[in-house]
């Protein structure tokens, strides 16, 4: 036995300790088989579907967009000429923090990091030639969800597709931009109550849309264990839920468009149980807590990233290797998404052989190694069953602490739960400089001399954030200032009146008001959010 093992216990990230042999009887001790179930069937422990991905793969994702609109549907047709079957947008940081591409504040940040967007336009030109009836599309956009999701629901109505029957989703979890990322706009409140507006539009005008993308992935990234990525993420999803049911609305309207974005990266077993036990505890809240009676409503769909944490930026070709294993991880874990992060992450925007190689990984699982054949193929074992257990029993005292001490929404107003997650990965960086937490080619099996990469880099176009400057002063000059300025301030009065801003935001964005002009009206009612400081 391997030294190391033998004589210091194994602990894996959410701090259970793993025995070297499991029987029946741990599985018995943890609390049993009752909570497995059969796939299709509540708790959906072992699958939302009875039937999985022998009867449909996956759809596969891939993260994208970069520059200006026009360079991202370039992009698109060529992940779509490839196999994929999804678009998942990356939008610059300007647009995801509601400034207009001519703001002095983006200057250097246009197209850098995803997309540009700034009017209606920019989103008729995206999605030029894409059929959104066979692609379905994801918005990963927060702050500035409702302008981005009236822009979709606006392009398409234009495009001639019913409302009624149009799918996709947005991300539009503010509340894990306060813990996580940082592209937040207004306060906590108002942000929150920005997201029930998205929820109570999208279950009247496009009951289709999933308007939010719970999304513990980036909790994940910013150093929360996998206990905590799921806990706080379905505090987060009660959150919206009462926000939802304090308008009127019956959770059976819109739970079922309720998803999911979840991590993958670590323990291949505590990864896999991770989202077992997390399934069947959605299906207990929804169906017990909230009253559900629809079986889809709760269902945990979810979207399953192999994730950025996980990759390096030593040896970068090893990353193709760990993309492959968080994409088993997805499989066996019964995603319904799937996204793999690409192998040159560390160093650029990806390219399109490094997109490729991930999206070929993705179909490889499907196509040749049997894991689309039978589901939940890890279900039985002693193991698998005792560490889901284990694992829901952990992710349920969390979200209980969290409802003890006040809920989701007063932590994350006072920065309490940002605290804990700084804690985490404070702890998690000590221990892969110690080497206590292993890290290939990291903190072990590590090159002896520099190496050059063959990796291509992604140079920032400064022409191209020009032409997206002019093609907004373009689209000014050209529309109707008379309707923006009208929509502009009936949006200020919905706000101010506490109404639905969502209907406002529509009929602005037709106006090709931009996102910026709808930021400033919805923060000069709302006020703009100051992170508190902890140490």
């Amino acid at each position: 036995m391997n030294e190391r093992l033998r004589l210091r216990p194994v602990v894996n990230e959410s701090g259970i300790e793993i025995r070297p042999v499991y029987t029946a009887g741990d599985v018995e001790s943890s609390g049993g088989f009752g909570f497995v179930g059969e796939p299709g069937a509540y708790p959906f422990v072992r699958g939302i579907h009875p039937l999985m991905y022998r009867q449909r793969p996956y759809t596969m994702r891939q993260y994208t967009g970069f520059g200006n609109p026009a360079d991202t549907n370039k992009r698109f047709r060529y992940l779509i000429a490839n196999g994929q079957t999804g678009l998942n947008v990356a939008f610059d940081l300007p647009t995801q923090c509601g400034l207009d591409s001519d703001d002095p504040l983006a200057a250097g940040e246009v197209g850098r990091v995803g997309m540009a967007v700034d009017t209606l336009a920019d989103f008729e030109i995206a999605f030029d030639g894409i059929d959104l009836e066979r692609i379905t599309v994801s918005l990963t956009v927060n702050g500035a969800a409702p302008q981005l999701i009236a822009m979709y629901l606006a392009m398409a109505e234009k495009r001639g597709y019913d409302l009624a029957g149009l799918r996709g989703t947005a991300q539009n979890d503010i509340l894990k931009e306060f813990i996580g990322r940082g592209t937040w706009i207004y306060p906590v409140e108002p942000s929150v109550k920005l997201v029930g507006d998205t929820i109570e539009y999208c279950a009247r005008h496009a009951p289709k849309y999933s308007p939010v993308s719970v999304c513990g992935y980036h909790i994940r990234e910013s150093g929360a264990n996998p206990v905590q990525e799921m806990a706080y993420a379905f505090c987060i999803a009660k959150a919206y839920a009462d926000e939802a049911l304090g308008r009127g609305l019956d959770i059976d309207e819109f739970a079922g468009r309720l998803s999911f974005n979840f991590n993958v990266f670590g323990n291949l077993f505590e990864q896999v149980c991770k989202f077992r036990a997390a399934r069947g505890l959605w299906a207990k809240i929804v169906k017990e807590h909230f009253g559900a009676t629809k079986p889809e409503s709760a269902w945990m769909r979810m979207i399953a990233g192999g994730g950025g944490g996980g990759l390096t930026y030593e040896q970068p070709e090893v990353n193709i290797v760990r993309g492959a294993y968080y994409g088993l991880i997805a499989a066996l874990s019964g995603a319904q998404t799937m996204a793999l992060c690409c192998y040159d992450e560390g160093y650029t925007i990806p390219t399109e052989y490094a997109q490729r190689i991930s999206l070929r990984t993705m179909q490889l699982l499907v196509e040749e190694t049997g894991l689309a054949d039978t589901v939940d193929p890890l279900g039985g074992s002693w193991y698998v069953e005792t560490l889901t257990n284990e694992m829901r029993a952990r992710m349920e005292r969390t979200m209980a602490e969290v409802d003890a001490a006040g809920g989701i929404v007063k932590l994350v107003a006072e920065g309490a739960i940002q605290a804990k997650v700084s804690a985490q990965a404070h702890r998690m960086q000590r221990a892969i400089e110690s080497g206590e937490f292993r890290k290939v080619g990291v903190n072990c099996y590590r090159s002896e001399q520099a190496e050059e990469h063959e990796v291509q880099l992604h140079p920032y176009q400064e022409d191209d954030a020009r032409r997206q400057v002019e093609s907004l002063g373009e689209i000014r000059n050209r529309r109707a200032a008379a309707d923006v300025a009208a929509a502009l301030a009936g949006l200020r009065r919905a706000a101010e009146a506490g109404e639905n801003v969502m209907p406002a935001v529509v009929e602005a964005v037709k106006a090709y008001a931009s996102v910026g002009e709808i930021t400033q009206a919805l923060a000069g009612v709302y006020g703009r959010y100051r992170e508190p400081l902890r140490f």
